[in-house]
């Protein structure tokens, strides 16, 4: 079975891969339909059109990296550099050690240095100042994000020591969980937070994307919430007191591309720091 897995993502199409992207989006935009957890009001797929736009420039962003993961990753493989590459594990618990090292440098490392960092923030100013958060969040990333974050995932491949099956898998879970936690869906509260003590549930994110700290420096994990909880950054409030966007920012620019895109080169526009 798992080295059924290996072979699948050791050589998955680049069309498969769009499939789980297009699929996870198509999926989870049907379920928020049937089970919202808020009513919004609002023209969901005017809303959509700016974030697929954001989804297209963040494919693309991570097809000028991929041909410098597969480097990273072979050179990792090849001269034996990397935490998986120093000791010796049943394929399982490669599987896992290595899907929790890049969750945790390719992930939750970027995504807390992108809240630490006045001038990297201002680029992820854009993810957050969604005020309607549903499952096309996921990928609403400004370019300049998206470049870092393909940086750290390149750099968490080479500190892992990832074969790049590893690497796919990682990339396709990564990219339907984030579809997932982000999607505006409601889940018994029993089972979102059972879900949340393994994998970030939709309400543990969403109260990511709470306008004010210090909600919005929390809970910055994308697969895995045991992160932000081993390293003191959960916070768990009820769902309806949250409200989406930022302090900082008008509320009705959230949909205005030309705005969105400028954010960080913006100095009239306050980062809270």
């Amino acid at each position: 079975m798992l080295e059924n897995i290996v072979h699948y993502f050791d050589t998955i199409p680049s069309w498969h891969r769009a499939l789980i992207l297009a699929g996870g989006i198509t999926f989870f935009w049907l379920i928020e339909g049937v089970m919202p957890l808020i009513g919004f009001r609002y023209n969901k797929w005017k809303h959509a059109s700016i974030n697929i736009f954001f989804t297209v420039t963040t494919v693309v962003v991570n097809f000028a990296f991929a041909l410098v993961i597969v480097k990273a990753s072979d050179w990792s493989v090849k001269h034996s550099v990397g935490i998986l590459q120093w000791i010796s594990l049943p394929l399982w618990a490669q599987m896992l050690a290595g899907l929790l090292l890049l969750d945790l440098v390719g992930a939750w490392f970027i995504h807390f240095i992108e809240h630490k960092i006045k001038w990297m923030w201002k680029f992820h100013m854009v993810h957050h100042a969604d005020t309607h958060v549903d499952t096309t969040t996921a990928n609403r990333h400004h370019p300049g994000e998206s470049v870092f974050r393909a940086i750290f995932t390149t750099l968490g491949v080479i500190v892992c020591g990832a074969p790049m099956w590893l690497v796919m898998l990682y990339q396709s879970i990564s990219a339907v969980l984030s579809q997932f936690n982000h999607a505006n869906i409601r889940l018994p509260q029993w089972l979102d937070r059972g879900i949340s003590w393994l994998i970030v549930s939709p309400n543990m994110h969403k109260v990511h994307h709470h306008y004010v700290r210090p909600q919005t420096d929390s809970n910055y994990g994308n697969i895995f919430s045991i992160w932000d909880r081993l390293f003191g950054t959960y916070q768990d409030i009820p769902v309806d007191q949250l409200r989406y966007g930022l302090d900082v920012l008008d509320d009705r620019t959230d949909e205005q591309l030309a705005y969105q895109l400028k954010i960080p080169f913006d100095g009239a526009i306050k980062t809270d720091y």
